[in-house]
């Protein structure tokens, strides 16, 4: 049985090239063309495709804004993303959008049609040098969040609670509930593994936090 392909690309040439590498194999199919991320969801619709390979950046919709509404309207599609973008961060958000590979346009037509075969049978697929950059990525990531834990609110919240306000002062400073500022102070001290008030104050002092004139404690 045949592997059913959509493809979405806002460029008729390379929808043609797609077309002729995929179809040159006995086991895929081209059932659909679409140049657009609105028109892609018409097209799945219409064709029922196994893997839908999709460009990132189109006219309107992107491709990765297009990739979820493509996978409720058909959701046994698979979709690969075929693209010239080759940010870590752009293979991030497509994966988060329910993508289940992505190849560069500059990759070889056997990378492609391997790809499309992969997520076909149910697996996924990252281009080798994306997802070499993608570890990289993420172990700098790791190193700056066990650098600096916090988050842009609790350390706005530590500040103020480093120069004596209370989580009621806190929550309405900052306009929101005292639960939440008392979950974010439990937040701060647990991931600091901090015990009292006197450890918080010497941490953000140590840390120039008291200094900052960005966090003010008005809104």
């Amino acid at each position: 049985m045949s592997i059913r392909v959509l493809v979405v690309d806002d460029h008729a040439v390379v929808r043609a090239g797609l077309r002729r590498v995929l179809e040159a194999e006995d086991d895929i199919e081209v059932v659909g063309e679409a140049g657009s991320g609105e028109r892609a969801v018409y097209e799945a619709i219409e064709s029922k495709p196994d893997v839908v390979v999709m460009d990132v950046v189109m006219p309107g919709k992107s491709g990765i804004e297009a990739t979820p509404e493509v996978l409720r309207t058909v959701p046994t599609a698979r979709v690969l993303v075929l693209s010239m973008q080759d940010d870590p961060r752009y293979v991030h958000a497509a994966f988060e959008a329910g993508a289940s590979g992505y190849v560069l346009k500059e990759a070889a037509d056997e990378e492609v049609v391997s790809a499309v075969r992969e997520i076909a049978g149910g697996g996924s697929y990252v281009h080798p040098t994306l997802g070499a950059r993608m570890v990289t990525a993420d172990a700098a990531a790791r190193a700056a969040a066990e650098a600096d834990p916090l988050s842009d609110r609790e350390r706005e919240i530590l500040r103020l609670l480093a120069l004596g306000h209370t989580n009621q002062e806190i929550a309405k400073l900052l306009y929101i509930s005292v639960r939440t500022a008392e979950t974010h102070r439990a937040h701060i001290m647990q991931k600091l593994r901090l015990g009292t008030r006197a450890e918080l104050v010497r941490h953000a002092l140590a840390n120039g936090l008291l200094d900052d004139p960005s966090g003010s404690s008005s809104p």
